[in-house]
């Protein structure tokens, strides 16, 4: 088995959610979700079949987050694999819903952060160990830390 990574470049002002899951109906399953849940998202799905044919399955309501999905999932080339470019919204607002679709396993990260994903390759093909999400920390908290982040939530109005 050899390991590698991918570096996935998240196009400017967009966050990703990148999971596992396992049918070829993922894709307008995920496309209903997000549409019904925050209309005004903009967003891009695709999803790598690991049967059949082998495609990338696109969905989505902008064709440059969809151009960008494919190019994800095809450095990271692995079957099952299913990625979001979402705008306009954030992963909270959407990932619920999608944790509960039907054909979801798993959710791998949901981030705007630098990201890499660690893939092990095999004769049969690849897959998705896991992820490198951010940075690593660089301490504890302090008051003035907190405040600062409880003064954020509430700024965008994700608390009272």
């Amino acid at each position: 088995m050899e390991t590698t990574t991918v570096r996935v470049d998240i196009p400017e002002g967009c966050n990703i959610i990148l999971g596992q899951t396992h049918f070829i109906k993922t894709a307008e399953d995920l496309y209903e979700i997000i549409a019904t849940t925050v209309p005004q998202a903009k967003f891009g799905i695709a999803f790598t079949e690991a049967s059949g044919p082998c495609l990338i399955r696109t969905e989505g309501n902008d064709d440059a987050l969809i151009s960008a999905c494919v190019t994800t999932l095809d450095a990271i080339g692995a079957g099952h694999v299913f990625c979001i470019y979402l705008r306009n919204a954030f992963p909270v607002n959407v990932l619920n819903p999608i944790k509960n679709c039907p054909e979801v396993c798993r959710i791998f990260c949901a981030t705007a952060n630098p990201l890499e994903v660690v893939v092990a390759s095999t004769s049969r093909g690849k897959g998705i160990l896991g992820v490198i999400d951010g940075s690593s920390p660089k301490g504890v908290e302090k008051e003035s830390d907190k405040a600062q982040r409880k003064e954020f939530l509430r700024k965008i109005g994700y608390k009272l």
